[in-house]
């Protein structure tokens, strides 16, 4: 999953294939729904007819979701990061290098989505464990996972002001964003 993120946050082809068009759109609408608070603006497409396979040949940047009987036509693709639902694997092709969080946000982030994900891994060291561990319901856990991805960007954005620059020569005021700093 933090491959897909860094994949869509690096403006990354990115092509979800499985035989089940609930989990295509499914996983199209998740990767989508950790981008919060930025929005996509590039192509999306849950389920892309057949008609249309030429599409994944495109030069820009896509989330598409394609049925797994047409896997055969998206193996000659090779700048595209296919993520196969009913394998459960991510290919990442050679050729495309996807940045990864800096650390200690990636380590960070993996440890709380693993405590979210399994939270009998937290006291799973523990000489004397409490009694009752129990896991959260599906909708808590997609608020916990929504929360760390959250705070994810709080952490990865924070201090941007300092980074504005205010232009103050035009009549109006232009505020531009300081690559330097």
């Amino acid at each position: 999953v933090l491959y897909l993120f860094c994949a869509a946050l690096t403006e990354h082809k990115i092509l979800f294939l499985s035989s089940s068009y609930q989990r295509l759109t499914d996983a199209c609408r998740a990767l989508l729904a950790l981008m919060f608070p930025l929005k996509y603006s590039f192509t999306y497409v849950p389920i892309l007819p057949a008609q249309l396979l030429e599409v994944l040949s495109t030069p820009t940047p896509f989330i598409i979701g394609v049925h797994s009987i047409f896997q055969s036509e998206t193996q000659e693709l090779l700048d595209v990061v296919i993520a196969d639902l009913d394998g459960g694997t991510v290919n990442v092709p050679e050729c495309v290098h996807i940045s990864l969080l800096p650390e200690p946000l990636l380590q960070q982030t993996r440890e709380a989505l693993s405590m979210v994900l399994d939270p009998e891994l937290e006291v799973a060291d523990l000489a004397f464990p409490p009694s009752a561990i129990s896991a959260s319901s599906l909708k808590m856990q997609d608020k916990e996972i929504r929360a760390v991805f959250l705070r994810l960007f709080a952490q990865l954005l924070q201090g941007y002001r300092w980074c504005l620059h205010i232009i103050r020569i035009h009549p109006e005021p232009v505020i531009r964003f300081h690559k330097v700093r």
